[in-house]
């Protein structure tokens, strides 16, 4: 909301006014345009680091990676595939696990989520975060189901990712959570991602 003040016939003074309490200002078409764009760019950028690392060109991998990528893993050490993969300790042709994406996500500008499962044995979450079109952060979650949930006090708009999203109770929303087809009746351990 705005006041427009005139000073004279030609200058226009706009003041804003704060909006009332427990509102936002809805996004600009322009802005939610170029929300939708960087977030298509980052789920490309994702897939292609997969197809990368499925194909062994570690010189595409090494271009979307960070040199300084921060990485976070949650299930047994044992499972710790990718951590293996992006350090070189076995290349994904040998590897006996291999890492195809059922489903890649962008969850807001910033985070792209991909999982995956391998019969009743094996879930994965793979949690990417990129700044300016390079991947700076890794989370990874082996048989371990996840919430993602906005958690800031200003998430008031529901987002419609197609699948439910966009709760508000107690002022956070769920982005995104694991819904592996193959494994809902075995118990995993569950984790909130809040962002």
């Amino acid at each position: 909301m705005s006041t427009e003040l005139f000073k004279n016939q030609d200058d226009v003074i706009v003041l804003e006014q704060p909006l009332p309490a427990g509102q936002e200002p809805e996004p600009s078409d322009d802005m939610k345009q170029e929300e939708t764009m960087i977030m298509r760019i980052n789920t490309n950028i994702v897939q292609t680091l997969y197809e990368a690392l499925y194909q062994g060109d570690t010189e595409t991998v090494s271009s979307l990676l960070a040199t300084d990528l921060e990485w976070w893993f949650h299930g047994p050490p044992r499972c710790q595939h990718m951590k293996r993969v992006l350090t070189g300790e076995y290349t994904p042709k040998a590897a006996a696990f291999r890492f195809e994406p059922r489903d890649v996500t962008a969850v807001g500008t910033a985070c792209v989520i991909a999982e995956g499962w391998e019969g009743a044995d094996a879930y994965w979450v793979h949690v990417w975060t990129l700044k300016d079109g390079i991947i700076i952060q890794f989370r990874e979650y082996f048989n371990t189901w996840l919430t993602v949930r906005d958690m800031t006090t200003k998430a008031k708009r529901p987002v419609d990712l197609g699948w439910g999203s966009g709760s508000t109770r107690r002022g956070s929303r769920t982005l995104w959570q694991s819904r592996p087809r193959d494994l809902f009746n075995r118990s995993l351990p569950g984790l909130l991602l809040a962002v």
